[in-house]
């Protein structure tokens, strides 16, 4: 690892930055490019000192040579990633998701980098009843933001296979943990129950709860991409990256109020556009292709959010 020289876009997002710290340690020559638009300068304090941070969009042409220059491994986490404003605005988000991924990888091929790591997601599948969702199932994508992803993978596999730059694209399923936004729309509902339920307050609920989620706590998903940027096997693959147990919001919601102890009743509100009811992944390509396991329970990664969460109510920074 010590060898390793990489570049983490968004870098300073809630994934990118526990990325970013876990090369840190590791010893790797870390580039962070990111352009702040929803990464926040906190997320790298504890690496700051020890990265290269460039500020500027993905887009910018000039930027982006430089970030890849003597790269060997460019992890791609930078994304609007809010299903609600690609909904708002298709064409902006469509520059920023998808024309800059496919220029990333175009640059990546004349840098020389050995391979390019893409934050894909589970949105790609749906709404299809099948479960577990498996990589080989036709997309449906929903919203403008499944569908730059759903492009985005497949122009990742058509560089492996056209030019030989090794790809692999990690279709990830709903990650939390420390640093997720409360106020963020992208899988924010875990950030958003446990702050009211700190609070004792009641937790918003879109729809009836029935709906179900694979979680993914954020250690694992940073696993998925350091395995996904060495495994032989892996180039020009799509894979599932979860938690592996579905739960329904409602089941969730008791297990976080029953974590930090709050009795507030939930209030429901009208079902969001474009969300998908049931969500669970098929692991096996990934424990195949990568080794790949989740190793953090989903009340463990609760509990550990909590105390995240907590902390900050406490320093009053929540």
């Amino acid at each position: 690892m010590s060898a390793r020289r990489t570049l983490v876009t968004g870098g300073a997002g809630f994934i990118g930055s526990h990325l970013v710290d876990h090369l840190v340690r590791e010893g790797a020559a870390v580039r962070v490019l990111d352009d702040f638009s929803s990464g926040r300068e906190p997320n790298l304090e504890h690496s700051r000192d020890a990265i290269e941070l460039l500020r500027g969009d993905v887009g910018d042409a000039a930027l982006l040579s430089r970030g890849l220059d003597g790269v060997d491994v460019v992890f791609h986490l930078a994304a609007v990633p809010s299903v609600p404003e690609t909904v708002a605005d298709p064409v902006r988000t469509h520059r920023t998701n998808l024309t800059a991924t496919l220029e990333l990888l175009e640059a990546s091929r004349r840098a020389g980098v050995r391979r390019v790591v893409f934050a894909a997601s589970c949105a790609v599948y749906g709404d299809s009843e099948e479960l577990p969702k498996r990589e080989s199932m036709a997309p449906e994508p929903l919203s403008p933001y499944a569908l730059h992803k759903h492009a985005g993978e497949t122009y990742c596999r058509l560089y492996h296979e056209l030019y030989g730059l090794e790809t692999v694209a990690l279709r990830l399923f709903n990650v939390f943990g420390p640093r997720q936004d409360p106020a963020s729309d992208y899988a924010a509902v875990i950030p958003r129950f446990v702050t009211a339920c700190l609070a004792d307050e009641p937790a918003r609920i879109f729809g009836d709860g029935g709906q179900t989620r694979d979680f993914t706590y954020v250690a694992d998903a940073v696993r998925a991409h350091l395995l996904a940027a060495d495994a032989p096997r892996a180039a020009g693959a799509r894979l599932n990256v979860a938690g592996g147990r579905a739960i329904s919001l409602n089941e969730l919601l008791s297990e976080i109020a029953d974590l930090t102890g709050s009795t507030a009743p939930p209030v429901h509100e009208s079902a969001r556009p474009a969300d998908v009811r049931h969500s669970g992944a098929d692991l096996a390509r990934a424990r195949e292709l990568l080794g790949y396991a989740p190793s953090v329970p989903l009340r463990d990664g609760l509990r550990r959010t909590i105390e995240y969460f907590r902390e900050l109510a406490e320093k009053g920074d929540a």
